[in-house]
């Protein structure tokens, strides 16, 4: 029965059971393929941009979702393989998709390089380790084309894995999310991440990505972003991407990860009540 705890559906048929890409048999890689061709187009409108490190498995994963999008936008896929060490490669060699290869480590300079190459109008950003419902580009495009709209985000949520219970990652999503509602008054750049995020690639061009590597490169991006029109939440819960606890994970166990969060929002409280100055996202440092 499906209730606010549970993982949707459509979601499992992406739990492979290969421990290695050697386990992949090519008529896998056949069926992806053939719902690719018929996905994307060679005048696309939109880009979907993935830069990938050491995801061997997980890109599989991440584009057998995006070869099952519902949609009317002609798009591309473009993977930008960030000098990964695995056989990432291997994989996107097996893959009716476009990729290259980004000597430079950073997220950042892989997605500059895609952005520089993609054919599309619009680019919509997402993470090697996720996976997209069907309706993905459709609910971020109905934002981003809206006039006045420079960059869109969308929301995500994490699959339960031992010590990370589906419900208790429910309950820090909802405090994830109350937070972005603050933050997106005066501070909308810092909802912005590159597991779902969409912007007007002309506008991109123009701001650029940083090119070291540094984490929050999509929230600089988004900043410099926002001189160029509106910064719009895809609020819709259909949307939603899923990915693995990796990032709570580097906390420790869930109570520690839920810790670190709350002390992180409480310490930067009335901060988001103010708007962040002019600076040079280029050169500026995290705090």
């Amino acid at each position: 029965m499906k209730t606010l705890f549970s993982v949707p559906k459509w979601v499992n048929q992406y739990e492979f059971a290969f421990k290695s890409v050697n386990d992949v048999p090519p008529s896998f890689y056949q069926g992806i393929n053939t719902k690719l061709s018929k996905l994307q187009s060679p005048k696309p409108v939109v880009t979907i941009l993935i830069a990938a490190w050491n995801e061997e498995l997980n890109i599989l994963r991440n584009i057998s979702s995006l070869a099952n999008m519902v949609t009317a936008y002609p798009l591309e896929i473009i993977v930008v393989n960030n000098n990964s060490t695995d056989r990432t490669q291997q994989t996107l060699d097996n893959l009716n998709i476009t990729s290259y290869f980004q000597e430079i480590q950073g997220c950042g300079p892989a997605r500059q390089m895609g952005m520089e190459r993609a054919n599309g109008e619009y680019i919509l950003l997402a993470d090697a380790d996720c996976v997209y419902p069907a309706n993905w580009v459709n609910d971020m495009m109905e934002k981003l084309t809206i006039p006045g709209t420079a960059c869109v985000y969308g929301r995500y949520s994490f699959l339960p894995e031992p010590g990370f219970s589906r419900w208790k990652l429910f309950l820090l999503e909802k405090m994830k999310d109350l937070a972005a509602e603050l933050r997106q008054v005066k501070r909308p750049y810092l909802n912005a991440f590159g597991i779902s995020m969409g912007y007007v690639k002309a506008f991109g061009l123009e701001a650029g990505y940083v090119m070291h590597n540094i984490r929050g490169e999509d929230g600089r991006l988004c900043f410099d972003l926002m001189k160029f029109g509106k910064i719009v939440p895809v609020r819709t819960n259909r949307a939603r991407a899923w990915t693995a606890p990796r990032t709570l994970q580097r906390d420790g166990d869930f109570a520690a990860a839920l810790l670190s969060r709350i002390k992180i929002q409480f310490s930067n409280l009335t901060s988001l009540l103010r708007a962040h100055p002019a600076h040079d996202t280029k050169t500026s440092k995290n705090e």
